[in-house]
């Protein structure tokens, strides 16, 4: 019996093995059924608890202060050298130009024209948004500075008048500043005087400028520039009085050195000229001229200034000169020239001699110039 069962087919093992598949295949859905179920569960879940979620952290983030649109009235900001974006931020919270300085912060962080901000004074309003606040700090035209240029070769005087003109100030406001000399960070070696330690630059000063902070800018520039220039201090006074009547005699800095040259000598002869200058500028600031030629009443004129009449160097300078003269008024070159004149004054051209006789025949040459051209002299005249 054993053997006949064995030898027949094993249909029960079959249906065994097909009910098991199935019940697999139920597990299976059911699995997937549940798994999809919770997904659902899950994401439903996540929607609703998201508000309170983000609520939750709003606590932690409160919304930034900032105004709407751009603002009123008109405010004057001044932006430090090497201020940072939250530096400016902190200034324009305090000026009440922006509501706060992380609204500030983050358009700065926004806007990659940010970090071209530069150092100096913006006419800006009150209440603007942080954006309108950048955008003005952005644009040229909000700049408030007040540009004064110093023309080289000017006269204390004429610096003054300037002064008085572009800036606005009374003039006892500026003689107040000049009567303090150390105030004005004057070196002890200009004795007291400014003429001469005047940097003629421009200079860009905000609208509440001080006169005296002005002329302080434009000693402290003056002061730099000698440093840098490597002239030793002890002779800085007298290569600033040189340099002074060389800027006022001569245009042409081909010529410079050369004049500067011609006062040397000068000053060391004691024979055709027995130290005397003779130079019509010294003349003409002696009497309160700052231009033209000197008349004859100029020339007998008895003051400290007039070469003619004194010998050696006038007691200060006679003017602003440029840092280019002043450097080569310090280092002439080797010449014997005691006298120069300007041949051709479209030109400039400038001719040197070292006796009267070879400069006498210069200055025919320059009479039958101007012989021939009466209007470029008269005009040469006037200034």
């Amino acid at each position: 019996m054993s053997q006949l069962f064995e030898k027949l087919p094993d249909s029960q093992g079959k249906n065994k093995a097909g009910l098991r598949a199935t019940q697999r295949r139920k597990r299976g859905l059911r699995t997937a059924v549940v798994t999809f179920v919770a997904v659902v569960l899950l994401v439903m879940s996540a929607v609703v608890a998201l508000p309170h979620v983000q609520s939750l952290l709003s606590l932690d983030r409160p919304s930034v202060q900032d105004y709407e649109g751009e603002g009123s009235g008109e405010v004057i900001v001044t932006i430090p050298e090497g201020s940072t974006g939250r530096d400016i931020a902190a200034i324009l919270v305090e000026a009440d130009v922006v509501a706060s300085e992380r609204a500030f912060v983050d358009a700065f962080q926004a806007d990659r024209r940010a970090s071209s901000i530069q150092a100096g004074s913006y006419r800006m309003k009150s209440k603007m948004s942080a954006v309108a606040a950048l955008v003005s700090l952005l644009d040229p035209g909000s700049r408030a500075e007040l540009n004064v240029t110093i023309p080289e070769g000017f006269t204390l005087q004429q610096v003054t008048d300037r002064l008085v003109n572009v800036m606005g100030y009374d003039a006892a406001e500026i003689e107040a500043a000049l009567a303090d000399p150390e105030g004005l960070g004057l070196p002890a070696e200009a004795n007291g005087n400014v003429e001469g330690w005047l940097s003629p630059v421009t200079f860009s000063f905000a609208p509440d400028t001080t006169a005296k902070e002005a002329l302080s800018a434009m000693v402290s520039k003056r002061v730099s520039e000698l440093r840098s220039s490597g002239i030793p201090q002890e002779k800085w006074a007298r290569t600033i009085i040189v340099a002074s009547i060389v800027e006022r005699e001569v245009n042409w800095p081909d010529y410079y050195a050369q004049v500067a040259r011609v006062i040397e000598n000068r000053l060391n002869d004691s024979g055709q000229v027995n130290g005397r200058l003779q130079m019509d500028s010294t003349v003409l600031y002696g009497v309160g001229k700052s231009g033209g030629v000197p008349s004859r009443e100029d020339l007998a004129h008895d003051n400290p200034y007039n070469t003619y009449l004194h010998a050696g160097l006038p007691p200060t300078a006679i003017s602003n000169p440029s840092i280019e003269v002043i450097e080569a008024s310090a280092n002439p070159p080797a010449g014997d020239w005691l006298y120069f004149v300007t041949v051709n004054l479209d030109t400039g051209e400038t001719k040197f001699a070292s006796s009267l006789d070879e400069h006498n025949a210069n200055v025919e040459e320059l009479r039958q110039w101007v012989a021939d051209h009466p209007d470029a002299a008269q005009s040469e005249s006037d200034n």
